[in-house]
């Protein structure tokens, strides 16, 4: 990656498929889309972003266009559907903040189905993650076998993460 010739760009995800291996970021200041390839993602601790998270990247002209070649921050959608939920939202971020994050693998995810499950590591029980927490990180889904970092409380049905973290956010905050 050359640094001298990246440009930081301030946009929003316009639309990401993992299964593909890329999406595009509209540029806040205009000007054509930016490809996002799924190693630059990756390279960020992410698998998946959510349509319409902010980001913040470096990107640089190519003689295939503008690509993105190093992220900088991913932020939650401006705009979030109605349907978050209760239980979750009955946490402030102060709370949120005080839970520790735990190392987790992704057990399964289904984005059609709004859920999947992971295991914390030395846990026996599963952890529900409903699809809203994932996109109040900036994410959209979740691959079996993932590691990431949790945030776990009690719901009324069992363990439940009330935040996903990529893997690179438990271990900072460990160190």
């Amino acid at each position: 990656m050359d640094n001298v010739t990246a440009q930081k760009i301030d946009g929003q995800v316009k639309w990401f498929d993992p299964v593909k291996g890329f999406g595009f970021v509209v540029a806040e200041n205009g000007g054509p889309d930016i490809l996002l390839h799924a190693n630059v993602l990756r390279n960020f601790g992410q698998s998946s972003v959510a349509d319409g998270a902010q980001i913040e990247l470096l990107a640089q002209e190519t003689q295939r266009g503008v690509q993105a070649v190093e992220i900088l921050s991913i932020s939650a959608p401006v705009t979030s559907d109605d349907s978050s939920l209760a239980e979750i939202d009955e946490f402030d971020t102060g709370t949120l903040d005080d839970i520790p994050l735990e190392p987790a693998r992704v057990k399964w995810f289904d984005k059609g189905k709004g859920f999947g499950f992971a295991n914390i590591f030395g846990r026996e029980e599963d952890v529900f993650i409903h699809v809203e927490v994932l996109r109040r990180q900036g994410l959209a889904e979740l691959q079996p076998g993932e590691a990431l970092a949790l945030r776990v409380v009690e719901g009324q049905r069992g363990l439940m993460a009330a935040q996903v973290c990529p893997w690179e956010n438990a271990t900072k905050e460990t160190s």
